[in-house]
């Protein structure tokens, strides 16, 4: 069993206890819910933007302890200061020490577009990340069949939410392209050893739809590589270990988007 496989089956508990304590109806109910949210298209492609979707994590099962010593707040206005094009907030609590109320804070002080980056299994998650604030979901491939996505994706769009497909291979791709997601993504991380190579990016950009907005996740820690994915046809860059490790992620982000 891998480290993902942990991740659902912890998150199947996760979501029983999240039904038994707030129904839908509650959530429903939000302000957060019936409002409008953020084009990631639109913030992903403005000339005045970076295209880097800046991620707050605290820490990962592959890293252990990244930054535990910096609030939500300050991390995510200078990132947003800095050019990112969206935010990417972990809302997983057991093995990336996030938690609903980072994402309800980095929501109060920020007008760009934020990503709820949990591992979604269920209908009910989406529902949540709508009350939240959130303006785009994950859906990672590896964990879903293409019914669940299909699903998914439909409920997510109806909400008005952008929908931010993962995929790891051409296998993951080809079999879950559905026509309400807005942008896929490739994580360059490998699943079975957590190993990280950009490579996988440009492998798979080709068989990337055109309609998609492209984005490439991991392993991107200099800005010469993101030059790179650019010239390849690549819109966004999700980056996060490498802002967050450092004591300062917002002066981190600051000098990274000089070398842009």
């Amino acid at each position: 069993m891998n480290i993902l496989d942990q991740i659902v089956i912890n998150k199947k508990k996760e979501v029983i206890a999240a039904k038994a304590k707030t129904s839908t109806a509650e959530l429903e109910q939000s302000a957060a819910f019936n409002s409008g949210t953020y084009s990631f298209r639109d913030f992903l492609l403005a000339p005045a933007r970076t295209g880097i979707i800046a991620e707050f994590k605290r820490r990962s099962p592959s890293k252990g302890i990244i930054n535990d010593k910096v609030s939500v707040e300050d991390v995510t206005t200078a990132y947003a200061a800095a050019g990112a094009s969206a935010l990417s907030v972990l809302t997983d609590t057991d093995f990336f020490m996030g938690q609903q109320i980072d994402l309800l804070k980095a929501r109060a002080v920020n007008q760009i577009p934020i990503l709820r980056k949990d591992f979604m299994i269920d209908e009910y998650q989406i529902i949540e990340a709508k009350a939240w604030g959130a303006d785009i979901i994950l859906l990672i491939a590896a964990i879903l069949t293409p019914a669940e996505i299909k699903s998914m994706s439909a409920l997510a769009k109806s909400l008005g939410l952008n929908v931010l497909l993962e995929v790891h291979n051409l296998e993951e791709l080809q079999r879950s392209i559905d026509p309400n997601l807005t942008a896929i993504g490739v994580n360059n991380r490998n699943l079975a050893d957590f190993t990280v190579s950009v490579e996988t990016s440009f492998q798979l950009f080709e068989h990337i739809p055109t309609e998609f907005l492209k984005i490439s996740e991991s392993a991107i820690s200099n800005t010469d590589t993101i030059k790179q994915l650019k010239a390849a046809g690549y819109n966004g860059f999700l980056i996060g270990e490498n802002f967050m490790k450092e004591q300062d992620p917002g002066a981190a982000i600051r000098e990274f988007v000089k070398g842009l």
